[in-house]
């Protein structure tokens, strides 16, 4: 008896296999933590009244890097590393105190941003898109 049983539960373990290798799967698409990360965005270009130049301070939270939060907008780099960092990883409020849209509009077409960062800010401010390709 016990000989016949083992050779049910073969059957049916090969059984399951079988249904299971039958069943069509919906092709699964990678989720990236972008994808799902919120991103903030001010409602209006007229609240982006950064300074154009000098020294920001950025808190911890937005950028983690040598240096304390400090960078110099003059600085080679200074821009796109304060709203590089401010754009992707800071609140409206952030973003109000260190961002100026004319300086904004001037190094969007070369600042690096994730692409749905990108892509939300220019549905919000289409200016940004057309700066881009002027």
């Amino acid at each position: 008896m016990a000989g016949n049983r083992e050779g049910e539960d073969r059957g049916a373990i090969n059984a399951a296999k079988r249904r299971h290798r039958s069943v069509p799967t919906a092709p699964q698409r990678r989720m990236f933590f972008s994808d799902v990360k919120p991103y903030e965005v001010p409602e209006k270009s007229d609240d982006l009244k950064g300074p154009a130049s000098g020294v920001v301070h950025l808190p911890h939270r937005v950028l983690w890097a040598p240096g304390n939060g400090r960078i110099d907008l003059d600085a080679e780099g200074g821009v796109g590393l304060a709203y590089r960092a401010v754009l992707a990883e800071g609140t409206v409020e952030d973003q109000t105190a260190v961002v100026n849209w004319d300086r904004l509009v001037e190094v969007w077409p070369e600042l690096l941003l994730p692409h749905r960062v990108r892509r939300l800010w220019e549905e919000r401010f289409p200016e940004l898109r057309a700066g881009a390709s002027a």
